[in-house]
């Protein structure tokens, strides 16, 4: 066997290292990119590198912060494990950390990786039952930047399955807008086209918005909301003018979910009383719909309470895929909202007196009403001593005093648009 020796790792050995990383890898990711580890190495930073010939048959690297040092790499050639070239490029690391006068030295490895062998015989001490955590950004500082000026974030994950009830309408959003964006390759192969613009449409409070963030959760996309009112005083050609830098803007995403509330607002009926500037941004929001559908993994979400009063060219096929409506929650949709905000007393309450007493309610009619009657026991604790979890009547009472979004009228008109706007 060729002897080996070691030096410093010189920029032309960039590609014999990006090899001997990959070849180091084995099942497990590592915990640092092969981008991380060379930009260390090439920024000065420790990095030693074992040689026979011109040839490199292990690498290691090492990341100072302060009095501690972070071990990025020990990778060996897959002829060259257990012949001690590990731990010969380990010992001369430390010492030349040593030298920078790090006191501290550290390293994280997946289970098993390459390298494992050579801390153990180096004196390095496993600290088991410590748990790694990672965040990992999905955007680049220029996209993060864009979407914090666009008033965008990224939602946390769990949204879609934190929403309580409405297995009908998930069932439908999961099948028609989520499956085939999380599944591009299969709906592809089954020629479905995976949907750019969909409307949900619905009476107040019955989680329209809720929704479009969840989709955004389960997607991993970034959700960017836009406000009419918002628009129209943010750009000198009001609110038409508005829009297209908006939209411009947005192309820069690589993925996004676009919501628009409340979109009668810029997208109304246009008939002949409608004043020209109300006509100029809706044939503005129609012209940059297709525009906006022609980019894959970006998805406009609009929403209305009145989907009767959106212009008649705003609802054709070609613009939106589906027009989904958001029922108000029936008996079981209501109890799961219900159990849901009553949380760990709901065990303790006649949920069914409760669900048939909030016929009418929205599940933002019963967040209130659970936080009003939760709020009646904190009160009889806090200023009474009189200190038990919140009862049946107290629910019961907070429903009595709760003005319902829904109405007979509101209900009517809402299974008439159902029956004919839906487009599932």
């Amino acid at each position: 066997m060729p002897v080996w020796r070691l030096r410093d790792f010189h920029a032309e050995d960039l590609d014999q290292a990006i090899q001997l990383w990959d070849q180091s890898r084995g099942s497990a990711e590592p915990v640092f990119t092969v981008a991380e580890v060379m930009a260390a190495a090439r920024a000065s930073h420790p990095a030693v590198v074992a040689a026979v010939g011109d040839e490199l048959v292990g690498m290691a690297v090492a990341q100072t912060q302060g009095e501690r040092a972070w071990v990025l790499l020990v990778a060996l050639g897959a002829r060259w494990r257990h012949r001690g070239v590990g731990s010969a490029l380990l010992a001369d690391l430390e010492r030349r950390l040593r030298s920078l006068g790090i006191s501290r030295i550290s390293a994280v490895l997946p289970e098993g990786a390459v390298g494992s062998e050579a801390f153990g015989n180096s004196g390095y001490v496993r600290r088991d039952g410590l748990i790694y955590y990672e965040l990992l950004e999905p955007l680049g500082p220029d996209q993060t930047s864009l979407l914090t000026e666009l008033g965008g974030r990224l939602l946390p994950g769990g949204l879609w399955q934190a929403m309580a009830g409405m297995d009908r309408e998930k069932q439908i959003i999961e099948r028609r807008i989520v499956l085939p964006l999380t599944h591009p390759e299969v709906a592809e192969r089954y020629s479905v086209r995976p949907p750019k613009a969909v409307i949900l449409f619905g009476p107040p409070g019955t989680g329209k918005t809720s929704f479009a963030k969840a989709v955004a959760s389960r997607l991993g996309w970034p959700f960017v909301e836009l406000f009419p009112s918002r628009l129209a005083s943010s750009a000198a050609g009001g609110l038409a003018a508005s829009l297209r830098e908006t939209f411009a803007e947005l192309t820069e995403l690589d993925e996004v979910v676009l919501f628009i509330d409340e979109v009668e607002e810029i997208a109304g009926a246009r008939t002949g009383s409608a004043d020209s500037t109300a006509h100029g941004v809706t044939n503005e929001l129609l012209k940059l719909i297709p525009a906006f559908r022609e980019h894959d993994r970006r998805l406009l979400v609009c929403a209305t309470n009145s989907v009767r009063s959106l212009d008649s060219a705003f609802l054709r096929p070609g613009r939106f895929d589906y027009i989904i409506p958001i029922v108000p929650p029936d008996a079981p949709a209501r109890r799961a909202v219900w159990e849901r905000y009553l949380g760990p007393v709901s065990d303790e309450v006649d949920l069914d007196q409760v669900v048939a007493s909030s016929e009418l309610f929205t599940p933002a009619d019963i967040e209130f009403a659970a936080r009003k009657g939760a709020q009646a026991a904190f009160e009889r604790e806090v200023l009474h001593h009189q200190g038990r979890p919140a009862s049946t009547e107290d629910y019961l009472a907070a429903i009595v005093d709760t003005r319902p979004t829904l109405t007979p009228d509101v209900l009517t008109e809402f299974e008439q648009d159902n029956e004919l706007y839906t487009r599932l």
